[in-house]
C-alpha cells in the first residue's frame, strides 16, 4: 500500500527519502524521449546494477558532470586517458567494467539508423496493462525487456540485461508501475 505524504499517496518504495519522493514525484514513471537523455538513464540503470538506486540519484551530478552530460557524441569519443580520469572521480562509482561499458555503449548509441530513443521506445508495450495493486505485483523483467536487452545486446551495448531494461522502461515511462493508489497512477 502507498504511503501518504500530507495529502499525496505514492508508491511505498519513494517515501524514505526526499531524494526519492522528488524523483518519484517529478520523473520516475515520466514518458522521455531523446537519444542523450535515455543514453544518461540507460547509463545509469546499468551503474545501480549491484548497487542501492538512491547511491545513483545522489550521484547523479557527479555523473553528468563525468560523462558530459552525457552526450553520446562526447562520450563516444572519450579515451584511454577519460577511462583513467572516470577511475580516480571518487564522486561517481568506480567500475572500470561499467565506465568501460558507458563508453561502449555510446559508440554503439552513435551507431543506430533510428537513433537510440527510438530504438529503446520501439520495445514499450502496446495497449493496456494491468495497473499493479502493490509493490508485490510489479515485475522486474517483462517480455519486452527480455526482447530490448536481447536487441541491444545485439547491437553491441553492454550491462543491459532484462532487469536492466525493465528499470529503464520504468522510469522512462515506456511502462506505468505506479502502484493503483498512488497519485501518480495515470486512469
Amino acid at each position: 500500500m502507498p504511503l501518504v505524504d500530507g495529502e499525496r499517496s505514492r508508491c511505498g518504495w519513494a517515501t524514505s527519502t526526499a531524494e526519492y519522493v522528488r524523483y518519484h514525484d517529478e520523473e520516475w514513471g515520466t514518458p522521455l524521449r531523446g537519444d542523450d537523455a535515455l543514453f544518461e538513464r540507460l547509463t545509469l540503470e546499468a551503474f545501480q546494477s549491484g548497487l542501492s538506486w538512491i547511491t545513483i540519484l545522489r550521484k547523479r551530478p557527479a555523473f553528468r558532470a563525468a560523462f558530459a552530460g552525457f552526450s553520446i557524441d562526447a562520450v563516444a569519443r572519450f579515451t584511454a586517458e577519460d577511462e583513467e580520469r572516470l577511475m580516480a572521480d571518487a564522486a561517481i562509482v568506480r567500475n572500470r567494467a561499467k565506465i568501460r561499458a558507458a563508453i561502449g555503449n555510446a559508440r554503439a548509441a552513435g551507431e543506430q539508423p533510428e537513433g537510440l530513443s527510438e530504438l529503446l521506445w520501439s520495445f514499450a508495450p502496446t495497449g493496456p496493462r494491468p495497473r499493479p495493486a502493490t509493490l508485490a505485483d510489479v515485475p522486474a523483467t517483462s517480455p519486452e525487456s527480455v526482447a530490448m536487452a536481447r536487441e541491444l545486446k545485439r547491437r553491441g551495448f553492454v550491462f543491459v540485461g532484462p532487469t536492466t531494461a525493465y528499470a529503464l522502461m520504468q522510469a522512462t515511462g515506456m511502462v506505468d508501475d505506479h502502484v493503483a493508489d498512488c497519485f501518480r497512477a495515470s486512469p
